[in-house]
């Protein structure tokens, strides 16, 4: 199974420019983004982390002959009872405005500082979700998946921009093994940085995002991003997998569903299914449905 789209390098070149050339746009009409802004004080709502809650390396241990399904349910029901690292809880702020069809609009989104991970903040794992598994932790705590747009606009303003750091494709690539592979060389390359935990982090996985592309679409998970240093994504939108394909690049960024719009607290699903106000987060028009449907 292929691990991302190819596409014809030249090709892929000029959609990839004439992309960034849209987001330079939005950027310059925007006033830029600011991850540093003082709106506000947003932190994810998950209880603290037990004092006898278990290190990612105790529960690779346990998860490693476990199928996805039940992989999955452990990593939801750690990251609920806040198992998680400490710099987890605050909320980064990415602030921009926009010109639109009543003049400029100033917007505010809040985004986890990190890709999900589980564990303590000396012993923690990235951990790889299928879009129902993170969409039972974003209904459970008042968050979203972020759009294609805003994971542009989360590269950009990110602290530290990560390397990619692709592993060759393989039926290993959604096996436990190859998930702490990848985060042992991510944790390398976050100590060579020499910044420690602290700051906006991107880069390094790609999202699972919401998009138009799912409009009347179920089964599928849509990916999206895995920035280069030069700005150019290793991922354009992809919605060639079945939802049940969670390999070791893909990565869970959460955002609040409380956006600001000019100042008014707005949901983000109220305004992505808004043909006027969805160009303010996504560049594909109006997404009708921004979440994935949970089984019942």
């Amino acid at each position: 199974m292929p691990e991302y789209k190819v596409t014809k390098t030249g090709d892929r070149r000029m959609v990839v420019v004439s992309r960034w050339l849209t987001i330079f746009l939005l950027v310059t009409l925007w006033g830029g983004c600011d991850s540093s802004s003082p709106s506000l004080d947003v932190r994810w709502n998950l209880p603290e982390r037990p004092s006898d809650a278990q290190v990612a390396s105790s529960l690779v241990d346990e998860w490693a002959e476990l199928d996805l399904e039940a992989r999955e349910e452990g990593a939801i029901n750690e990251i609920l009872a806040g198992n998680v690292p400490s710099w987890y809880r605050q909320l980064v702020p990415i602030k921009a405005s926009r010109s639109g069809s009543q003049g400029f609009v100033v917007v505010t989104f809040h985004v986890l500082p990190d890709y999900l991970a589980v564990g303590s903040d000396d012993d923690f794992l990235y951990i790889p979700l299928s879009p129902q598994a993170a969409q039972r932790i974003a209904d459970t705590t008042g968050m979203s998946l972020p759009t294609p747009l805003m994971v542009d606009l989360v590269w950009q303003a990110a602290d530290n921009q990560f390397e990619p750091r692709p592993i060759p494709p393989s039926p290993a690539m959604t096996t436990l093994r190859v998930f702490v592979q990848h985060n042992q060389m991510l944790t390398s390359q976050r100590d060579s940085l020499g910044n420690g935990p602290s700051g906006l982090r991107a880069g390094h996985k790609k999202d699972v995002v919401v998009t138009s592309r799912l409009n009347g679409v179920d089964g599928k998970v849509a990916i999206y991003g895995w920035h280069q240093t030069d700005g150019i994504p290793i991922q354009p939108v992809y919605t060639g997998h079945t939802d049940r394909w969670v390999d070791y690049s893909h990565g869970i960024r959460l955002v609040s569903r409380d956006v600001l719009v000019d100042g008014k607290t707005m949901d983000i699903r109220d305004v992505l299914a808004d043909p006027d106000l969805a160009r303010l987060f996504s560049s594909e028009g109006v997404v009708l449905k921004p979440f994935y449907e949970l089984s019942q």
